[in-house]
């Protein structure tokens, strides 16, 4: 099985045998574009350029991987190809399916907050919660169309398909128009929950342009590659080809954690939390969505940054030296560094915030800093200040009335084990860290197994660490934890107001002679 996935910081490819034995990998690094504050975006041709070539890389034949390409006792013999993708994403694409314009990513492009608005205004927020399961939101898909028929009216009179990475792929490997129900459900308004089908009226009141595409569940075939497709990829012809999901849905079926009463804590670029329930919930603060297997629901909240500050902190501890240290460098200062980080606080909001707190206009904070602290001390600040918000997300749900019984960890974020061992600390959850923690792409070869047998995620991917709570730090991380709640509000019409100063800088920057030189 092949399978690729499309994340914001890199595409990640794996091919594994029908018991789950990885034989290759391959990554390809890319970054996302952000041209102005608030808006994050990435060109779509480049999923499938990466996919071509991921798939070109991990089909290489070499008894013992002496081409470089990692791959194990080939040639090896594709029966089923399985792709997700970062998302909800807004690609918009002409009736060639040819890219109209940059994708918009997920929630952490806040542009559409005045058509969040309006949009609650004309449907009502209660009506959109009922119906659809969450609120609109800027990880929402419908303001984020409303907002490109505002300002690109030219791209939206060109438009016919809506696109995510996933079902971006297949189209290109398959020809077939499909999305998958779970990454419908993400598409607020557009889709109800309740009947799982796309809900027309809304649809044609924000996009009566909209060639919707026709919906499967993720791990359904959606058709097979086709002999172009095969030219490009290297892929044999007819091979199917499964629908897919987005990213975070793909992670937790990689590690079990798809079944009811699972939380999955996905350690990447962002934090993702994503809980398996059997009927719906509906929380304000958080998304309750279609789960990625048939009958199943799930509940979920993200933070808009995680790794991306350790990431941004590691390239800024760098500067001064003209050499980026490593992240076990760093792991390691900030373990020296200690419970508190010797009394700094981190609100980790440094590109506005998802679930629970909802504000595309919330800012990074770091509170008590002095010049006696170190880079240990940051680093440590930052992971501490993920942990805190992993537990708000986890409060917000057992409030609901979810029950949150067992825990996987995934993500290289699991890597080194300190900053699982600081999440299981402040939350008081224990974690289960799987023996493969490829991620998404590992999830989507498995769903694609499926689709031509049985597999067991136990068999595939057994646990292989348990992560508990140090209960010596419980009452020091409770103190921090209830600092860090109220760090938000007392800071929180301060970083309103920078974040306005932040978007006129930059329009006055955008307006210089030399702007563009």
């Amino acid at each position: 099985m092949l399978g690729v996935d499309i994340g914001t910081s890199s595409s990640k490819g794996v091919l594994v045998d029908d018991d789950g034995t990885v034989l290759a990998t391959a990554v390809r690094p890319h970054t996302v574009d952000r041209p102005r504050p608030g808006h994050v975006e990435m060109d779509a041709r480049v999923w499938w350029d990466e996919f071509a070539s991921l798939a070109r890389e991990l089909l290489k034949s070499s008894p013992d991987g002496a081409d470089g390409g990692g791959s194990r006792g080939g040639p090896h013999r594709v029966t089923a190809v399985g792709v997700s993708g970062m998302g909800p994403c807004v690609t918009l694409t002409d009736a060639a399916d040819t890219p109209l314009r940059p994708a918009i990513l997920y929630g952490v492009d806040t542009r559409a907050t005045e058509q969040i608005a309006r949009l609650e205004a004309e449907l009502g927020r209660d009506a959109v919660l009922r119906r659809c399961g969450s609120l609109l939101s800027t990880q929402a898909v419908g303001p984020k169309i409303a907002w490109l028929a505002e300002h690109e009216p030219e791209t939206v009179a060109r438009a016919r398909r809506l696109h995510m990475p996933s079902s971006y792929l297949v189209r290109r490997l398959t020809g077939a128009y499909v999305l998958d129900h779970h990454s419908a459900s993400q598409a607020v308004p557009l889709y109800d929950s309740v009947a799982q089908e796309w809900y027309a009226p809304w649809t044609r009141h924000i996009a009566p342009w909209l060639e919707l595409p026709r919906l499967l569940w993720p791990g359904d075939i959606a058709g097979r590659v086709t002999a172009e497709a095969a030219d490009a990829t290297g892929l044999p012809v007819g091979v199917p080809v499964i629908a897919g999901t987005i990213d975070a849905w793909s992670e937790a079926l990689s590690v079990g954690a798809q079944h009811t009463g699972g939380l999955m804590l996905m350690y990447g670029s962002t934090m993702f939390l994503i809980h398996t329930l059997a009927d719906r919930l509906l929380v304000p603060e958080l998304w309750s969505t279609v789960g990625a297997l048939p009958g199943t629901r799930s509940l979920a909240g993200g933070m808009a940054t995680s790794g991306v500050i350790t990431d941004w902190l590691r390239e800024l501890f760098g500067a001064r030296e003209h050499t980026v240290p490593d992240h076990t460098t760093l792991l390691a200062e900030a373990e020296a560094s200690g419970p508190g980080a010797r009394g700094l606080l981190m609100l980790p909001y440094f590109a506005g915030e998802r679930t629970p707190v909802a504000d595309p206009y919330a800012r990074g904070v770091i509170a008590g800093l002095t010049v006696e602290h170190t880079r240990g001390d940051l680093y440590r600040a930052a992971l501490e200040a993920t942990a805190f918000g992993v537990r708000h997300n986890v409060e917000a749900m057992r409030a609901a009335g979810a029950d949150v019984r067992r825990v996987v960890a995934v993500g290289g974020g699991t890597r080194g084990g300190l900053w699982t061992r600081i999440v299981s600390s402040v939350t008081g959850l224990e974690q289960e860290v799987r023996a493969v923690s490829l991620g998404a792409s590992y999830g989507a070869a498995f769903l694609a197994a499926g689709a031509v047998g049985a597999p067991r995620i136990d068999d595939w991917n057994p646990v292989h660490e348990q992560v508990v709570p140090d209960p010596l730090l419980r009452a020091r991380y409770d103190e921090l934890y209830a600092l860090y709640l109220g760090l938000y509000p007392a800071t929180r019409d301060i970083s309103h107001a920078l974040a306005g100063h932040q978007v006129a800088a930059h329009r006055r920057n955008a307006h210089r002679p030399d702007a563009h030189g």
